[in-house]
Formats: structure tokens, C-alpha cells, sequence
């Protein structure tokens, strides 16, 4: 089983640290992880994305030309992934940034208003964890444990970036 997702958005929005903490928690689960990220030279503001393939094998190459998955935070990430999303795929679209639907009806949408709840949970720049966190969920990749053994592991010693961060990888786990 070789998976492949992109998550994509503005520098600042955390995707880089979605796709991280993702591979982070895919090793913990003892699987084969690539992580690629690519972003602009202005970074913040600017485009922003990153490829995570895991796998029960070997990986022979982190580049998707059609990912299984796409997480997009912002419009042009959508312009940019639904038409690069394999047939059957799975676009899951941050609906607080983004109003308007794919134009592909070969794929499955999962809206998540992730910076809603992430403005409710009291800081908008853990949008990212909630999108992970129903990423997570919906795909069951992961268990949602390693996810947290992930931040645990990434923000080591940082106690409250874990918990609010965690906080919102529950709230949007909870939300599938």
C-alpha cells in the first residue's frame, strides 16, 4: 500500500506542520514515510506545500503527479491539487477560506470549517490541526495517538503548544 497526500495553502497557515506531524506519526506507526515540502522564497503569504507518501514498502519516489489525498487551506491550493487529485480521490477543503466547490465530480469533498473552529478553540493559527485532525479521522491512516505522540516528539518540552495544539487535532477529529 503506497498513499501519497499533498497539503497545500499560504506560508503561515502550518501546512508544512500538518504534512510533518503526519510523517512523524506514520513513523510511529512503523511505516515507510517520505515527506517533500516546497514552498516560495517569500514563505509567509506565499505558496506553501508539502507531499508525505507512507507506505508498508519501500518508497521509491516522494513526487505525486496524482496524490490519493489532497488537504487544501486556501483557493489557490485548490486551483492549484483538484485537478492533479487521482480519480476517486479524496479532496478535503478548508470551507472557512474557501466558498466555492471543486469543479471535479470524480472525487469525494470533505468540507471541514476549520478556522471557525479553530477561532472558537481561541487561536486561528491551529486551523491546521484541525484540519489534520479530520484528515485523520476520515482517512484512518494514523490513529490519532501517534498523532499526538507526534506534536509530543515535534514541540518536545513545549507543554502548552501540545496541548492546544492537541486540543485542536481532537476537535477536528471529532468533527467526522
Amino acid at each position: 500500500m503506497l498513499i501519497k497526500t499533498v497539503f497545500s495553502g499560504f506560508g503561515g497557515q502550518g501546512v508544512l506542520m500538518m504534512g510533518y506531524a503526519f510523517a512523524v506519526a506514520a513513523m510511529w506507526e512503523d511505516r515507510e514515510v517520505t515527506y517533500l515540502p516546497s514552498y516560495g522564497a517569500e514563505v509567509r503569504g506565499g505558496t506553501a506545500n508539502c507531499t508525505v507518501a507512507i507506505s508498508d514498502e519501500e518508497i521509491a519516489s516522494p513526487i505525486s503527479s496524482s496524490p490519493d489525498f489532497a488537504v487544501v487551506m486556501n483557493k489557490p491550493s485548490l486551483y492549484a491539487f483538484q485537478n492533479k487529485l487521482q480519480s476517486g480521490g479524496v479532496l478535503f477543503i478548508n470551507a472557512t477560506m474557501i466558498d466555492e466547490a471543486p469543479v471535479r465530480k470524480d472525487i469525494q469533498v470533505v468540507n471541514v470549517d476549520a478556522g471557525k473552529i479553530a477561532e472558537q478553540l481561541g487561536d486561528m493559527r491551529t486551523a491546521n490541526m484541525v484540519m489534520l485532525g479530520a484528515f485523520v479521522r476520515k482517512t484512518k491512516l494514523i490513529t490519532l495517538d501517534n498523532l499526538v505522540l507526534s506534536l509530543e516528539e515535534i514541540f518536545d518540552g513545549k507543554k502548552k503548544i501540545i496541548e492546544m495544539n492537541a486540543g485542536a487535532l481532537r476537535n477536528g477529529y471529532d468533527i467526522l
